[in-house]
């Protein structure tokens, strides 16, 4: 291809993006106030997405979507179901993997997940724990296959981050209410368990014998700027939540614009889910799909609770226990330095941050993960099998 071929296919790309972004942005603009901010969304991710477009069609890159939702084995992964009742009577979803022949007594490891994800984030660690310890996954109220939050819906009551740590407490209740306990959470997840930590503390003295908080942070959300530069992020912090109130006002029509803009958000989910640009396709795609599949109403009417969310002081709960602090050095969502600084309240705790690593560290990295998670296994008493096992499948 000429020179000037390639400049008049990148200007026809770019105008394709462009024009199809100023389309979006119209339908976005009659949610109300949300669709200035959207708009300059949109227009930031055609720029990420020009090139691509370059040799790659519309029609091209739905089969690649569709080929990679096909072929990808992210998320297949099923357990015993059960169903845990919140104490609004939210129906929380529930699945556990049990192992042939396991004494009574035997750890339990209950995992919790994080914003706009569900249980299957936890894929990989997953399939390699599959019959070595005994494990409870979980989908947060209002994700996935767990029931619309009850005073969200019905008395549009606010989520709070203690009322995900009483969801924990009764599903805990209902998969696992006898035994050993070890508590692994992801982003939201790990704030959860801190939640639980605060709200029933004899649980933890009495039950708990391990603790994985990835990803995490324990308060000051609202000082992160998500790599934005901080005059433009504290603008955004102004005007966001009422953007999302916007947005979960006008569902139906939110939705649609979330379509016609798959090809440019699926640039902005994979910014703030990874830090390496050679991930996966496959994986990038499982994430995509997670998180597309979450409400716009789910996602505003959860957002407030991170700006409040605050556990520091029930960090002091775990201590004592083997605790696994994890988080990728450029998670650009709950920074690294979070991390840190729970670690810095328990210092006994095992802090581990990796390398190129972003949000969804235990999809980008899974080995590191997995290897980490079966040491604390091994620390926590959880049994030497369940720990070679995991670590003989995460190599």
């Amino acid at each position: 291809m000429s020179e000037s071929s390639t400049g008049a296919a990148a200007a026809e790309a770019v105008t394709e993006v462009v024009t199809e972004a100023a389309a979006a942005a119209g339908s976005w603009r009659r949610a109300g106030v949300a669709g200035a901010a959207l708009g300059v969304i949109a227009a930031g991710a055609a720029a990420g997405v020009a090139i691509e477009r370059l040799t790659v069609g519309r029609g091209m890159r739905k089969k690649a979507r569709l080929a990679l939702d096909a072929a990808g084995p992210y998320g297949s992964l099923r357990g015993m179901p059960g169903t845990a009742y919140a104490d609004d009577g939210t129906e929380l979803a529930y699945e556990v993997e049990e192992v042939e022949g396991a004494p009574d007594g035997a750890v339990s490891v209950v995992f919790s997940h994080g914003y706009c994800l569900n249980q299957d984030s936890w894929h990989f660690q997953r399939a390699a724990l599959r019959g070595a310890v005994r494990a409870v996954y979980w989908d947060q109220r209002s994700h996935a296959r767990s029931g619309r939050g009850v005073e969200q819906a019905q008395r549009d009551v606010p989520v709070s981050i203690d009322q995900l740590g009483r969801d924990l407490k009764a599903v805990i209740d209902a998969a696992a209410p006898e035994g050993p306990l070890v508590l692994v959470g992801h982003s939201m997840g790990g704030m959860t368990t801190m939640a639980l930590a605060e709200q029933f503390p004899e649980l933890i003295r009495e039950r708990v014998v391990g603790v994985a908080l990835v990803g995490t942070s324990s308060g000051q959300l609202g000082q992160v700027n998500f790599g934005l530069p901080v005059a433009g992020m504290n603008a955004v912090r102004r005007v966001l939540p009422g953007v999302l109130r916007a947005l979960g006002s006008q569902a139906e029509l939110v939705e649609r614009g979330r379509q016609a803009t798959a090809d440019l958000f699926a640039g902005v989910i994979k910014r703030y889910s990874f830090s390496r640009k050679d991930v996966d396709p496959a994986i990038a795609r499982f994430a995509e799909r997670m998180i597309e599949s979450t409400p716009i109403d789910v996602v505003a009417e959860f957002y407030p609770a991170f700006a409040e969310h605050d556990k520091a002081a029930a960090l002091a709960h775990f201590a004592g226990l083997p605790v696994l602090v994890l988080a990728g050095e450029k998670d650009l969502v709950t920074p690294s330095e979070h991390s840190e600084a729970i670690a810095a309240l328990l210092p006994d705790a095992e802090l581990v941050l990796v390398p190129d690593a972003g949000h969804l560290v235990m999809l980008e990295h899974p080995d590191v993960v997995t290897d980490r998670l079966a040491d604390l296994l091994s620390r926590a008493g959880a049994g030497g099998r369940a720990a070679a096992d995991a670590e003989s499948s995460s190599g």
